[in-house]
């Protein structure tokens, strides 16, 4: 029988302060029970000495300090885990919030997880269609990789989450797939939407979902990433599935960790957040990727909304140092109607050389992605001389690229958020588009594959 205190001496917002404990270790978990038999669930933050300082899962609303006991269970944060889980939808801390039955676990793991030996790791490679032509055209996806969407307040990125976690598959193999799919301070109506989207499909069969919505608790808010990453690392190293990490929203995350930071009276580092933010991404975004021996692999795309647009705020600006790229979505492009609103120019995947050619994509892939990157940006750079200078001003090949960034938008990235296209699709459209320019323009691609695929009207 765990002993029990009855010595709590403060509690501030998520924080209370336990004295006098003995043998009680960082991350335990640990139990309130109040006076009138209700019991509430914390965990240690920092032991000093003989204090403890306990962070609470629910409200600290109602704990009277000389009437209220706690005992700590000598044990860390645990998720039972199990093949049922796929299907099923919880909450924020592992439980079932879908009217189904508790999951019988076959075993319990520590959500904080195992660190992967960098030795053991294995280098990404195998491209994943998502269906979305500006990513598996020109910002390929690929197993094993890091992939944020840096999104603004109000751009449809729940839609394209919901879209790439129902379209998302390993071509050409037949291995079991799954997607896990953790929503972090969302509303109940946003939750609902995703619920919804992927029981329509059949995509919740092979979905495990964690819900944490926007007036739960900020703690439980931090504990929601690394139930999903615990039950992802078990699906994809124990069980040999090739499992796709959806996790929205990064923010909403990172200021539940400021928000429990100020409470403990943490020095604040930029913008409030705490000096171990990095620290804390990074543990999270490293628990992806592929290990040598193991079937199984671990892709993620974090989804975070940049506070007012601002790609140089703390949370995008250090996701960006830790993963592989960045999917950028453009106001400008989602106010013209274009769904999915991404803007190619600055979108960046570092890895896409590594899933595209002859094998993993086709081998006009990667000339081809050069040569719509190259022709876009120059088509851009045309229609803004002409806002300036006029139509007149412009030279007729410069025209011609003007004319092609418009198709390129209408055509190649506002395909809706119901349409799945596979990667010849996508290929053979960059082509078309293409042939508005003439051969002789198209310089980073090949005398071979202009012959084969330029002239084959």
């Amino acid at each position: 029988m765990p002993k029990e205190y009855r010595t709590i001496q403060e509690v501030a917002g998520p924080l209370m302060i336990v004295r006098d404990v003995e043998n009680v270790t960082y991350n335990e978990l640990g139990e309130i029970e109040l006076a009138n038999g209700e019991v509430r669930r914390c965990r240690v933050l920092e032991v000093d000495g003989s204090n403890a300082v306990v962070q609470l899962f629910e409200s600290s609303t109602g704990i009277n300090l000389s009437d209220s006991k706690v005992r700590f269970s000598g044990r860390q944060m645990e998720l039972g885990v199990s093949s049922d889980m796929l299907g099923r939808v919880f909450d924020g801390l592992g439980r079932p919030i879908d009217g189904g039955p508790e999951i019988i676990p076959e075993k319990r793991l520590d959500v904080n997880g195992a660190p992967m030996n960098p030795a053991a790791r294995a280098f990404p490679s195998e491209f994943i269609q998502t269906g979305v032509s500006a990513i598996d055209g020109l910002n390929t996806l690929v197993r094993g990789q890091k992939l944020p969407i840096f999104s603004g307040s109000g751009l449809p990125h729940a839609e394209l989450a919901a879209q790439i976690a129902r379209q998302a598959k390993v071509r050409g193999k037949d291995e079991s797939f799954a997607v896990v799919f953790a929503a972090m301070g969302i509303t109940f109506e946003e939750s609902n939407f995703f619920v919804e989207s992927f029981r329509e499909t059949g995509a919740l069969d092979r979905t495990v979902m964690f819900s944490n919505l926007a007036n739960d608790p900020a703690v439980e808010r931090i504990a929601t990433p690394k139930m999903a990453l615990t039950a992802a690392e078990y699906l994809a190293f124990e069980k040999g599935m090739h499992v796709l990490v959806i996790l929205t929203d990064i923010t909403n995350y990172a200021d539940a960790l400021r928000e429990v930071s100020a409470a403990r009276k943490e020095v604040p580092g930029r913008r409030g957040y705490p000096g171990y933010l990095y620290t804390d991404l990074a543990t999270m975004y490293e628990r992806a990727g592929r290990q040598k021996g193991k079937d199984g692999s671990i892709t993620m795309i974090p989804i975070l909304s940049m506070p007012e647009d601002d790609k140089t705020h703390p949370i995008p600006d250090l996701t960006g140092y830790i993963t592989e790229g960045q999917i950028m979505l453009s106001r400008d492009l989602y106010r013209r109607g274009i769904q999915p609103p991404v803007d190619v120019l600055p979108s960046l995947s570092r890895l896409k050389d590594k899933g595209t050619g002859e094998g993993k994509t086709r081998k006009d892939h990667a000339n081809t992605m050069n040569q719509l990157f190259a022709a876009y940006s120059r088509g851009k750079d045309a229609k803004e001389l002409m806002t300036i200078l006029g139509e007149a001003a412009l030279t007729d090949i410069d025209l011609l690229y003007a004319k092609f960034a418009d198709e390129f938008e209408k055509r190649y990235v506002n395909q809706g958020y119901e349409c799945n296209r596979g990667i010849e699709e996508t290929l053979d459209l960059g082509w078309e588009l293409l042939r508005i320019l003439p051969r002789n323009e198209l310089k980073r691609i090949s005398d071979a594959l202009l012959d084969e695929y330029y002239d084959k009207k």
